[in-house]
């Protein structure tokens, strides 16, 4: 069993001297000193042979093991060194090259339009406001002096959460909060998604963004609106436009208007765009009716103010070359990167 024993150690140490990895190093180590292993095998059979045969084995087992063990770690250190050290030079970045392009991603044309004009009215001194998307009826509708039976409400254009919530259709919902927790004079602006039951096309989509703004204090008039109208339109189209204001009628505001701009296109001569007509349709605006002003708190016979609602895609259009506003949420990074 000695010479055994013997020649089994040599053969283990001989197929080290044969191997190239560490992986391969480890197959060794598994065939003589694994669980079932040729050296283990030996010594799980001590229990057939005499007590003092036993102890003269289990000391050359154990010899054998010992130097076994010790040469296959040496082994093992050295190649996983070597494969360290090339893993390493195959990995090693050389500082000494150009660096590679990184692209830049580029802000939606909505959201430059949406900050650009959030900016025109930060300078006019008018607070921005956040609001809840999920909203309930009472500020969507009945407080802005919806009535019942008003289209608006009718399922197939709202978007209806349960019997007391929505998702809001216009961005006047903060218009009402603010005003019930704020006291004049109240200059303000609230933007965000809004959604509608509109079928998705070149002009309408069913969810699409809004910005709104908002001024209460005393003697407001619809000079004063008209006045704010024109540094918008200048502000946002150049200072040769001009705008127009056609009487309207929403329930929340009285008297109310359609604005109309020249057409950043043709220059009001007329083009398909604008439909002939010179004039593109921009926003609605009005003096805010009192029964509103009465609903959240604030006296109609002290103070008064306007309100105007303006649609950001729609504004986009007019700013750029863009004709059909699905391309403004496909995020094709051709498009984007043109609005950098």
């Amino acid at each position: 069993m000695k010479d055994k024993i013997v020649e089994m150690l040599n053969k283990g140490l001989s197929d080290l001297v044969s191997k190239t990895s560490s992986r391969e190093i480890e197959e060794v180590r598994v065939k003589y000193l694994g669980k079932s292993g040729e050296l283990t095998a030996i010594l799980k059979d001590m229990k057939n042979y005499e007590p003092e045969q036993r102890k003269e084995i289990g000391a050359i087992v154990n010899s054998a093991r010992k130097e076994l063990e010790d040469k296959i770690a040496e082994y093992k250190a050295k190649f996983e060194q070597e494969e360290m050290d090339k893993k390493l030079k195959e990995d090693a970045i050389d500082v000494t090259m150009p660096a590679k392009n990184v692209r830049i991603g580029a802000l939606n044309p909505i959201t430059i339009v949406q900050n650009k004009i959030i900016n025109i009215f930060k300078d006019l001194g008018f607070d921005i406001y956040d609001g809840p998307e999920i909203d309930f009826y009472e500020y969507n509708f009945d407080k802005l002096n919806i009535p019942a039976d008003h289209p608006a409400r009718e399922s197939q254009d709202t978007f209806y959460i349960d019997d007391k919530r929505l998702l809001r259709s216009q961005t006047s919902t903060m218009q009402i909060r603010v005003m019930e927790n704020s006291k004049p004079p109240i200059k303000m602006i609230s933007t965000g998604k809004v959604y509608r039951g509109d079928e998705l096309d070149a002009s309408h989509s069913p969810i699409f963004y809004q910005l709104e703004a908002l001024v209460i204090d005393k003697n407001v008039t619809l000079a004063d609106l008209k006045g704010t109208l024109d540094y918008l339109a200048k502000s946002l189209f150049g200072s040769d436009v001009s705008i127009r204001m056609r009487p309207s009628f929403f329930p929340f505001t009285e008297p109310s208007v359609e604005v109309d701009i020249t057409c950043s296109k043709c220059k009001g001569k007329g083009c398909p765009t604008c439909k002939n007509s010179g004039w593109v349709e921009i926003l609605g605006a009005g003096m805010v009716n009192p029964k509103v002003l009465d609903n959240c708190g604030i006296d109609s016979k002290v103070y008064s103010g306007f309100a105007l609602g303006i649609g950001i895609e729609r504004v986009v259009l007019g700013l750029s070359e863009i004709s059909d506003i699905r391309i403004l949420v496909e995020n094709d990074v051709r498009t984007l990167n043109q609005y950098k």
